[in-house]
């Protein structure tokens, strides 16, 4: 698909998100504005009244806890139906943004997150690596090893990469070698026209090589906090 098709979607998801809570604020602050015009108006007649100044709250783009929970409670139920949980991770070799190859099954004894995501440099998935990169060194406290997969070239991991000052290894996937096992890539139609298309996944992996989690359609916004929590919750329960 072309980029501004990408660019498209992702602004769809990230807007579903902010919706409610941006339409919340817009309309305390329209009221905030209306009650400051209706006091200096009044206060410019014969009748003039004493005007006591007005706070009007700025629009913020974070999320409220309501939010915040909704998505988790989103992700967690598709992660629960998955009939791929407990089963061993499909092995696969694929190259990073340096051009070096990266086994899945090098990595037994660490967790691994794999996170599919459509297209470097769209706004869902711009905000997605920048989210994992952030918290990178408390994955690290984990031992949890982090690679986003695409199907684009090395060279847009590269420029990608650079651009936004990522930490991630972002593996290049353009025949679908690891997408099409995890389920991320899949054929839809459109009428007659067929076509084939990334669904933004994510999978943990234990360090076993067995799926603990997989989280189809995920939501990109916050989407990096949610996973870091799951595998507390997850080391947790292999202690206990």
């Amino acid at each position: 698909m072309d980029q501004d098709v990408y660019d498209k979607i992702d602004m769809l998801a990230i807007g579903e998100s902010h919706g409610f809570y941006l339409t919340r604020c817009i309309m305390k602050t329209a009221l905030s504005v209306s009650t400051v015009l209706l006091a200096l108006f009044l206060g410019c007649g014969p009748h003039q009244v004493e005007v006591q100044p007005i706070k009007v709250e700025p629009v913020e783009l974070t999320l409220d806890i309501n939010i915040r929970v909704q998505q988790d409670q989103i992700e967690r139920a598709a992660s629960e139906l998955s009939p791929v949980l407990g089963q061993p991770a499909p092995d696969f070799t694929l190259v990073d943004q340096d051009g070096q190859p990266v086994t899945l099954s090098t990595f037994r004894g660490k967790w691994v997150v794999l996170y599919f995501y459509p297209k470097d440099g769209t706004p869902g998935c711009t905000l997605e690596a920048r989210d994992f990169t952030s918290l990178l060194p408390q994955f690290e406290q984990l031992k949890t090893r982090i690679f986003g997969v695409s199907e684009d070239s090395v060279k847009s991991h590269c420029d990608f990469i650079d651009q936004h000052g990522l930490s991630l290894r972002l593996l290049s996937d353009p025949n679908h070698e690891a997408m099409e096992p995890y389920g991320a890539w899949v054929m839809s139609s459109l009428g007659n026209f067929k076509y084939g298309r990334v669904i933004r996944t994510t999978v943990i992996i234990d360090p076993k090589g067995r799926i603990r989690d997989y989280m189809p359609e995920v939501i990109a916004q916050g989407h990096a906090e949610r996973v870091f929590n799951r595998i507390v919750e997850l080391q947790k329960d292999d202690t206990s």
